[in-house]
């Protein structure tokens, strides 16, 4: 919190995180920061969260990258993936990764809220740059009227793994100082670019508090953060059990038993014809 609880703040760092997402679906340069950048917002949404609550971002748009998933809880669980994990464009001219290429500058960044008490929330808002960060802030103020600041960054170095990644996401509340949301604008402005930063080995204390500035920052909780899916083979099975009776019977056909991934993870299942349902 900062300002005497009248600003949240929160601050990752999700190099490890993206890192294993890079590596699960083998994503390419400019899939990865796409990718990384909407589970580092996906985390830093959901931590606020009471137990049992979690948050999917979707982000659909008109770019080769299709579209990108990230769902997470407040324990620190994220997961997600891309549309087409193979893409890559040419860097932008200021040398940085086109992000807002590959996602596209016309869709929508739509967010569901499962708030674990039998209630859910899901609201949209057309893309503004395909940035991600951008598209995240845009959300907040118009379809949640939150007064936010949404900062994320992913750094792709040598073989395509991720050096830095991290995020930062501050809300003003109700009696924030007025002032408050252009001079926390400033203050982001002036900092290093944050996988700068985080490449550096900055903390994300040390980076919030640079954003804070003279608001003054002071520390509530910590939580780890990991790329954690829950699919198993039994939840596979209860889906399958829900297909037309004629694909499982089709399915029960084949020599060979099927093969079923997970988009979340990649991670494979197989399943011999007799474990599967019968039609």
């Amino acid at each position: 919190m900062a300002a005497d609880g009248r600003i949240l703040v929160l601050a990752a760092s999700t190099r490890a995180l993206c890192e294993s997402a890079r590596r699960r679906h083998d994503l390419w340069p400019t899939a990865a920061a796409a990718v990384g950048r909407t589970l580092t917002a996906a985390a830093l949404l959901a931590l606020p969260l009471d137990p049992g609550g979690s948050i999917t971002i979707s982000i659909r748009g008109d770019g080769p990258l299709g579209g990108v998933v990230a769902t997470a809880d407040p324990r620190g669980h994220v997961r997600g993936y891309a549309h087409h994990p193979h893409t890559d464009l040419p860097p932008r001219p200021d040398g940085k990764l086109d992000v807002g290429g590959a996602v596209g500058r016309r869709g929508l960044v739509r967010v569901a809220r499962d708030l674990g008490r039998g209630q859910a929330y899901t609201g949209s808002a057309p893309l503004v740059s395909g940035e991600i960060a951008e598209d995240v802030t845009s959300y907040l103020w118009r379809s949640e009227q939150v007064p936010s600041l949404v900062a994320l960054g992913v750094l792709v170095g040598s073989g395509g793994r991720v050096r830095a990644a991290g995020g930062l996401l501050l809300q003003l509340l109700p009696d924030a100082p007025p002032e408050a949301a252009e001079r926390l604008e400033a203050n982001v402005a002036r900092m290093a670019a944050l996988t700068s930063a985080l490449d550096q080995e900055r903390t994300p204390e040390e980076i919030a508090s640079v954003v804070v500035g003279d608001y003054g920052l002071r520390l509530t909780s910590r939580q780890a953060l990991s790329f954690h899916c829950g699919c198993s083979r039994v939840r596979l099975l209860r889906a399958l059990r829900g297909l037309p009776a004629s694909e499982r019977a089709e399915l029960r056909a084949q020599p060979d038993g099927v093969e079923v991934t997970c988009r979340f993870c990649a991670r494979r299942y197989r399943f011999p014809g007799e474990d599967l349902p019968p039609p």
